[in-house]
């Protein structure tokens, strides 16, 4: 639940920062610059958002240069081995930066802190680390953050196993003016034998859709015309709340919001989404022609050793129930190559999904170990070089159905919110779809957190080129 009591306390702790930043200002001769580093997904980058908020709030300059910075923070993700070692990397490079620069402040957090043998490696080998702390008490960052300048002599490591509660009203700094991601649940109860998230997350906890509905209305009065609703498993929120509305309840309500014109949500599982859900999606003028609906495996064998709790036949069901009811609607999806145990006729069933689906996009991984999960236990663990054969087969699969699906759009008319100038060429804006497909086109920086027609004229990998109508 919300905890009322402790956004005050912690709005409290924001103006002593605010005496901090103002010392630090005398120590320094000018305003003490931070950097927030994002590791993984839409949820850390909202946490991100509340952290940057908080210290915006207080006086700190956010320039998003590492190397140039009084205090740096790691927003971690721990999904996949690899994003554990791209944490560690930065860390030795400060370490170096911290020698030169002994008033440099280091702070870590986010999903791979609830891991304890990270923890245990981070007090024994990065004692130059000067905060810890975890998923379950990021409301607590101005407390924590203040003692680390004004009590603290050595390193901080505050990590909770669990919580019920969570402070939503801290400020926020948003990466974006005109759309914003906001949690409308936390946690997972799925526990499948690869995922390392309900250990670190906690388990599910649904927000009340009042005060959801209080943010984003909040949202649209500062300018915001697109939301995205968050959550490990979006369609069984709601379960365990007194008001009994669900997640396509919930949408319809978000659809009343004036000033909202666009709605966004992931991610969906495919256990739980219902035809409540498609037809909702069908019927709204507001809600994207986009779903995530995660495969991970076409394999009914490996599906059940993965715990996914669905065959491949009934995703297939499923899949051809959304495109039937939803014709223009776009379908992307999460694809896990090289579970323990997982043979070649394994990626062949999943081969056969990704054909009949027609995935607009896939984002495929090689299997991550993750120490403390059932399949990590398991000794079938898949041989590296096998694993790539058959990712890049899989890929092959994926490329040849988006490219597909991608040109079906070309010659037609689509609205596309302007998202920012283009990286390649400042004469043109870049855009999103309804599709979450991306659009380059001509057009200046006046056109950002608009929504206009492009007319669609060429199709690239995952994009369109197109003009403004």
């Amino acid at each position: 639940m919300e905890n009322r009591e402790e956004l005050t306390r912690q709005l409290e702790y924001i103006d002593k920062l605010k005496d901090t930043v103002r010392r630090l200002i005398d120590v320094y001769g000018r305003v003490p610059k931070c950097a927030v580093v994002t590791f993984g997904c839409q949820m850390n980058a909202r946490d991100s958002e509340k952290i940057s908020g908080v210290l915006s709030e207080a006086g700190f300059d956010i320039t998003g240069q590492e190397n140039d910075c009084d205090l740096v923070i790691y927003n971690t993700c721990t999904v996949r081995d690899n994003a554990n070692k791209r944490v560690y990397g930065h860390l030795g490079t400060l370490k170096a930066a911290k020698k030169n620069k002994p008033g440099l402040k280091i702070v870590i957090c986010g999903c791979m802190m609830q891991e304890q043998s990270v923890i245990e490696n981070i007090s024994k080998n990065y004692k130059f680390v000067d905060l810890v702390f975890g998923t379950h008490n990021i409301y607590k960052f101005a407390e924590l953050l203040y003692r680390m300048y004004e009590e603290a002599d050595s390193q901080i490591i505050d990590i909770w196993e669990s919580t019920d509660d969570y402070v939503e009203d801290l400020p926020i700094e948003r990466k974006y003016k005109y759309k914003s991601g906001v949690n409308i649940m936390y946690g997972c109860n799925n526990f499948c034998t690869y995922c390392i998230v309900p250990y670190v997350r906690g388990r599910e906890r649904s927000r009340d859709a009042k005060e959801i509905i209080r943010e984003i209305e909040r949202l649209t009065d500062d300018g915001v015309i697109e939301v995205m609703l968050l959550g490990q498993n979006v369609n069984s929120y709601g379960k365990g709340l007194d008001n009994g509305l669900n997640f396509s309840q919930l949408l319809k309500e978000v659809e009343k919001v004036d000033g909202i014109k666009r709605i966004r949500f992931m991610t969906s599982h495919p256990k739980d989404l219902s035809d409540e859900l498609i037809y909702t999606m069908a019927e709204s003028d507001k809600i994207c022609k986009h779903i995530h609906l995660p495969l991970q495996s076409g394999s009914d064998r490996i599906l059940k050793d993965m715990n996914r709790h669905y065959t491949k036949e009934s995703y297939i069901k499923l899949a051809d129930k959304i495109r039937n009811t939803i014709p223009d609607i776009a379908i992307t999806t999460d694809i896990i190559i090289g579970f323990p145990g997982e043979t070649e006729a394994d990626v062949n069933d999943t081969i056969d999904v990704v054909k009949h689906v027609e995935y607009d996009n896939a984002f495929t991984f090689i299997y991550s170990k993750r120490t403390g999960t059932p399949a990590a236990a398991r000794p079938d663990q898949v041989d590296e070089a096998f694993a790539k054969v058959q990712f890049d087969r899989v890929l092959d699969a994926v490329r040849e159905c988006a490219s597909k699906r991608n040109k079906s759009l070309v010659g037609s008319v689509q609205e596309a919110l302007v998202e920012s100038l283009s990286d390649n060429d400042p004469s043109m804006v870049t855009g999103r779809l309804s599709n979450n497909s991306m659009v380059h086109f001509k057009g200046d920086s006046n056109l950002i957190g608009t929504i206009v027609p492009v007319n669609l004229h060429t199709a690239g990998g995952f994009y369109y080129i197109g003009d403004m109508v």
